[in-house]
């Protein structure tokens, strides 16, 4: 007996696609009912903002093997199958390995991999033709216990306006949970950890003005009822997940765009989900649309790096998959602290 299965056609830049549903009438968000065929239909109903946001860049696949409460891997090469259109880029991991990742292009590209069971998608800030210099800085406002997304807003604003004062423009979308993503788009001119930096030393900046309600803490027993500002996000390889990417949720929230008066005035995140984001989208429009014609350079924030080099602040933790890097203070959390492995010239 054949598998049950459909086809939906999905407009693009080259015109309509049919792509092929199999098991649609599957379910992944069962506290919704959305199945694998209301998947589809929703990537293609975003199509034009997903691409724009997410496009032209290395994607990392969050599959899953059943609904949103089973397992679940992340897909860094493109999965088999993939049609002859749909395009791919070789990039290098920390490891200095290297070796394709998808690359989105088009709305049926998307509706594609969430055929293959893709729910969740994690796009790189740089772009495929010169993915070792984003072009975007990217800050995660992760609340923590005892905040929450009021917070985090309070954050946001802050930080939008230390960005500012860099010379950057900042735009702000919900995570799809209770946090918030910073995006400011950047000219390419400088690798990750330069990147990186920048990140920190913003981060510094805003952790100075606010200490009790921001921190840059990487442990988190240091990191108390505040909001995380979490720079790591900014290193080679760590992604957050895209603008108007579905998350693996009960209520199939959606990391949404917003604007920066749609914040003041006050959003609840969850509200944005996929049965609400398309018509969002019919009716405001994309805030983020041209997003990228407002990039401006990183010197300002690389001159803050400095200026807090010299005052004593050195680098930070990097994610523990990482290589041990240069002027890395020693990977383990300050309550184990004794002198074999928190000698002053350790890392």
């Amino acid at each position: 007996m054949a598998s049950e299965s459909t086809t939906i056609e999905v407009d693009g830049p080259n015109g309509a696609r049919e792509i092929r549903i199999s098991s649609p009438s599957r379910v992944l968000w069962p506290k919704v009912g959305i199945t694998k065929l209301g998947l589809a239909t929703y990537l293609a109903a975003v199509g034009g903002p997903f691409v724009e946001a997410n496009g032209d860049r290395a994607v990392a696949l969050q599959r899953f093997g059943g609904d949103v409460d089973g397992d679940f891997f992340f897909s860094k090469n493109p999965p088999k199958g993939a049609p002859e259109w749909i395009r791919s880029v070789v990039v290098t991991f920390p490891s200095a390995r290297a070796h394709p990742m998808l690359v989105i292009d088009e709305p049926a590209a998307a509706v594609w991999a969430g055929q293959m069971n893709t729910l969740v998608f994690h796009a790189w800030p740089s772009r495929a033709e010169n993915t070792d210099n984003p072009d975007q800085l990217r800050i995660d406002l992760d609340p923590q216990p005892g905040t929450g997304f009021a917070e985090a807003r309070v954050a946001a604003f802050g930080m939008r306006e230390v960005l500012a004062e860099a010379g950057l423009t900042a735009f702000v979308k919900t995570s799809g949970n209770r946090g918030l993503h910073l995006y400011a788009p950047i000219t390419p001119d400088h690798e990750f950890l330069d990147v990186r930096h920048a990140v920190i030393a913003a981060a510094r900046e805003l952790e100075r003005r606010t200490p009790e309600t921001v921190t840059t803490a990487w442990w988190k027993e240091l990191r108390g009822e505040r909001i995380l500002l979490d720079f790591n996000q900014a290193a080679r390889d760590r992604t957050i997940a895209g603008a108007y990417s579905p998350r693996a949720l009960p209520d199939a929230t959606v990391s949404t765009p917003v604007s920066w008066e749609e914040l003041e005035a006050g959003v609840d995140p969850r509200a944005f989900t996929m049965l609400t984001v398309p018509d969002r989208l019919a009716e405001v429009g994309d805030p983020w649309a041209g997003m990228s014609a407002s990039a401006a350079g990183i010197e300002t924030l690389l001159g803050w790096w400095e200026r807090d080099l010299e005052a004593g602040l050195g680098e930070m933790p990097f994610p523990p998959d990482y290589p041990k890097m240069p002027g890395e203070p020693p990977r383990v959390q300050p309550s184990r602290k004794n002198a074999d492995n928190w000698a002053d010239d350790a890392g």
